[in-house]
């Protein structure tokens, strides 16, 4: 695909340069002109209101899809243990198949795992694609990428959906590849285009700057991949019995290239910043080890756990694991006390659904404060230490 201009048709009024997200068009003599750096994505289409813009690719149809039937999740387990984003999914995809008027299936790979069914029942699965082999005990990309497209190819679901978590990084985009599918990465959000029952994919893009919304029409399964903490888990309170379709593994040596001699869960690292009641967290005004030593303390004091924004992790004043945001965790605690934090998009799209929000910033027009169901007008150095100093007095005074 390539983008031409019409001169004749060209007006200057410059609306296709500041749609380019890219820097691709650029006003020469008055006319639009496109550079080397265009990638043809359209996006100058839309603007162009004289039809100064022209594509040498005509539309293309979009196929029915009729025989595409269900919303499916990749079932995230270790050890028999089911990773909370499966639930996660199978929320979103009660919804999306209530919406589609379709099933929503799981799919479970693993050994001895017979256990985690009711559990997928309970969570709002009607049928479950199952396959147990010593082989699927432990997960490795190329046993689990080839039982999934094979049960995938064999029985055509319209949606698939895997927790954007390291295991589901890495295994989507092999499924992607042997299917010959799109792949829509870090989804937030999700839900189905009533005027053609496509799936909407809403995700972060261009640094975090922008929400993209993503369609795929012309490929089957619709794939995603979804951060977790982001999808509310739902039981289900139906009686219905749950239908379990058995698939037997044929593994040959290459499909299990890597032994397992050993699991060790590394301590430390899980701060369990998805789980926390209260989260109090740092942001670019807090940025100073004084500062931090002022957050710990106020979350010490509420018993809760310290979060941060970007800018604190690549300065190195804290680590990845705490940030909360966009391109970190979204959480969803009783409490969230914003300490210096002036309310960027792309934070506020990882803590907004806090049950309350407390922001404490001196400058009066943060971004934070429209949020905020109490807001601090003042110095954090001041106020923070203030705050928990008054918390421990007031715990002291219960003990007694």
């Amino acid at each position: 695909m390539e983008i031409f201009i019409s001169k004749d048709n060209c007006t200057g009024c410059k609306k296709c340069t500041k749609a380019c997200p890219y820097g691709a068009l650029v006003l020469i003599d008055g006319k639009a002109a496109v550079n080397d750096r265009c990638t043809a994505c359209g996006a100058c289409l839309t603007v162009c209101k004289t039809r100064a813009i022209i594509s040498n690719v005509k539309e293309r149809e979009i196929p029915a899809f009729d025989d595409r039937k269900g919303v499916w999740v990749f079932v995230e387990q270790t050890e028999g243990h089911i990773h909370k984003v499966t639930l996660e999914l199978l929320g979103i995809g009660q919804i999306l198949a209530a919406s589609t008027g379709q099933e929503l299936s799981a799919v479970l790979l693993g050994n001895n795992v017979y256990h985690c069914l009711d559990t997928l029942k309970e969570f709002g699965a009607k049928n479950v694609y199952f396959c147990q082999h010593p082989g699927l005990e432990n997960y490795q990309t190329a046993s689990y990428s080839k039982i999934i497209s094979e049960i995938v190819q064999n029985n055509k679901p319209n949606i698939l959906l895997i927790g954007a978590t390291p295991i589901g990084r890495d295994l989507a985009p092999r499924l992607a590849i042997r299917l010959e599918v799109g792949l829509t990465a870090d989804c937030t959000e999700l839900a189905i285009d009533q005027r053609d029952g496509t799936l909407l994919q809403t995700r972060p893009a261009f640094g975090g700057n922008v929400m993209a919304t993503i369609k795929s029409p012309y490929s089957r399964p619709q794939m995603a991949t979804v951060r977790p903490g982001v999808m509310k888990a739902t039981r289900t309170m139906g009686s219905y019995e749950l239908n379990v379709i058995e698939k037997k593994a044929h593994l040959s040596p290459q499909d299990t290239p890597i032994d397992v001699l050993e699991r060790i869960n590394q301590k430390g690292k899980n701060i369990g910043l998805e789980n926390a009641k209260v989260i109090v967290a740092a942001g670019r005004g807090a940025a100073s080890e004084k500062g931090i030593k002022f957050v710990f303390a106020l979350a010490e004091a509420l018993g809760g756990e310290v979060a941060c924004t970007r800018p604190l992790v690549e300065e190195g004043l804290l680590p990845l694991e705490r940030q909360v945001g966009q391109t970190g965790l979204v959480v969803k605690p009783e409490i969230y006390i914003a300490c210096g934090i002036s309310g960027a998009i792309q934070h506020k799209a990882g803590m907004s659904d806090s049950r309350y929000i407390i922001a404490i910033n001196s400058d009066k027009n943060a971004p934070i404060f429209g949020v905020a169901d109490w807001g601090i007008l003042g110095d954090l150095n001041e106020v923070v230490p203030t705050f928990a100093a008054a918390i421990t007095r007031r715990a002291e005074r219960r003990e007694k």
